[in-house]
């Protein structure tokens, strides 16, 4: 596929790295000469200094022969104009934006994005999905991620293996047998920054990372079952009152009744804004890095803190602070700067969030063919799990698990057949419309697509 990618910032270099990856021919294109350069001597892709809003620039990017053009500027404006220029002039088929600002995502301007107005297929909103996330982590506490497949009744929980799991050193397939009620799949493992797919004599080992499908109504059961009894955080502190930490508190609001939420916001312009638009929150004018302000917000009762300022540094610092009040709660910061994670252990700190990550992965979606859902990404982009559905002429219909001849590189997690929940066994016979929640290698993507694939 032919794919022109606008922005060499962080997120379009972390996505024309994982298409180039995967085979894709790719075209970044930057105004930019210090990011172009560091593209060029990083990638192997095609770079092109201009203005992306000039059909000129696009149209030496290859644009005619284009099949999908992903605008991540820095500037909501210039990602709109981008799509329109792709559309009008080059009927390029497939058009992502990335757009930030909340007043263009408002219901009311719905008809805004149309082909009669501005011809956006898929419009990607890095703060929405970063609130998202952080939902899904406050709702399965004791995990690092929490994804949703197949509607929701699937989930795949990453969780650190502690010295206290359960399910250390015993063979997988000896925990069948301890765990026979547990719709739960081990598929694989991070063990020494390297991904390993589990087979059934393998053995979990303290400080791997698991990857875990499951039956979403077996969330807390499979966290017990690891030796998480965590409970849900009712007492939430948020600092850094932006469009992460608003987005959060407006979702929290809305979903839980019981959670009291309290927002630190260094702005009193910003804090007095988001105060109006919410109905139970507590917003406090002040620095969360100043222990008196911290004190005004009841820090010890405080049972999760996160830190969600624009700033990494003070992400990081709010959290160390925090843990050195009062060691007993859980801290997540965003930051964008992929060191941090190595000091994580150093500074305990429970969960650092890259905000990068979701939106690559929630635009990796949209470039898979076939009838490929949601995709989250491991070790940028190594791994990916995939949501597939079975389509009529699938070569897997009718065929069992153990007679579908897939690499050792594709692993099934869980399948929702209609209503069902299946983990599968090597006796499973795949039909159509089954909804397939599974792990694959990066070099195996064609693979996966020509299974699932719609013609």
């Amino acid at each position: 596929m032919n794919i022109i990618i606008c922005g060499a910032g962080r997120v379009g270099v972390s996505i024309a790295t994982q298409l180039s990856a995967q085979g894709h021919s790719v075209t970044i294109v930057d105004q930019s000469s210090e990011d172009i350069q560091k593209v060029s001597a990083s990638l192997d892709v095609k770079v092109i200094l201009g203005k992306a809003t000039q059909p000129s620039i696009l149209e030496k990017a290859g644009a005619t022969d284009t099949d999908m053009i992903i605008a991540v500027t820095r500037n909501d404006e210039v990602n709109m104009v981008i799509c329109q220029i792709a559309q009008s002039i080059f009927k390029i088929t497939k058009k992502i934006a990335r757009i930030r600002s909340q007043e263009y995502l408002e219901p009311q301007y719905g008809k805004l994005f149309s082909k009669d107005n501005l011809p956006i297929d898929v419009i990607i909103s890095p703060e929405l999905e970063v609130a998202k996330s952080l939902q899904r982590k406050l709702e399965a506490p004791g995990a690092l991620d929490n994804v949703p497949f197949a509607k929701n009744k699937i989930r795949m929980l990453e969780i650190t293996v502690e010295e206290n799991c359960p399910l250390a050193n015993i063979q997988l397939t000896k925990l069948t047998q301890m765990f026979p009620d547990l719709e739960a799949n081990i598929v694989g493992v991070i063990r020494n920054e390297k991904f390993k797919i589990l087979g059934k004599n393998d053995k979990l080992i303290v400080n791997d990372k698991a990857y875990v499908v499951i039956n979403s109504s077996q969330l807390n059961r499979t966290l017990s079952a690891f030796g998480h009894e965590e409970k849900i955080a009712k007492k939430i502190l948020i600092i850094g009152g932006g469009n992460i930490g608003f987005y959060l508190a407006k979702n929290l609001e809305e979903n839980f009744e019981e959670i009291r939420i309290k927002i630190i916001e260094k702005n009193k312009d910003r804090a007095e804004f988001i105060a109006s638009k919410l109905n139970n929150s507590i917003v406090i004018n002040g620095d969360g890095l100043d222990e008196e302000v911290l004190n005004e917000a009841n820090i010890d009762g405080i049972e999760t803190v996160l830190a969600l300022t624009n700033d990494d540094e003070n992400n990081v610092m709010a959290s160390v602070l925090a843990e050195k009040i009062s060691t007993k709660k859980r801290t997540i910061a965003l930051v964008n700067k992929q060191n941090y994670n190595l000091l994580q252990s150093y500074l305990k700190i429970d969960d650092l969030v890259d905000p990068r990550v979701m939106t690559v992965s929630t635009i990796l979606k949209h470039v898979h063919k076939g009838s490929i859902g949601t995709v989250y990404s491991v070790l940028n982009g190594e791994y990916e799990f995939i949501e597939a559905g079975i389509s009529e002429n699938s070569e897997l219909i009718n065929k069992s698990l153990k007679d579908s001849d897939l690499p050792k590189e594709i692993r099934i997690g869980a399948i929702l057949r209609k209503d069902d929940i299946i983990i599968p066994k090597s006796s499973f016979v795949f039909q159509k419309n089954d909804m397939v929640v599974l792990l694959t290698k990066r070099d195996q993507l064609d693979k996966v697509e020509n299974l699932f694939s719609i013609s």
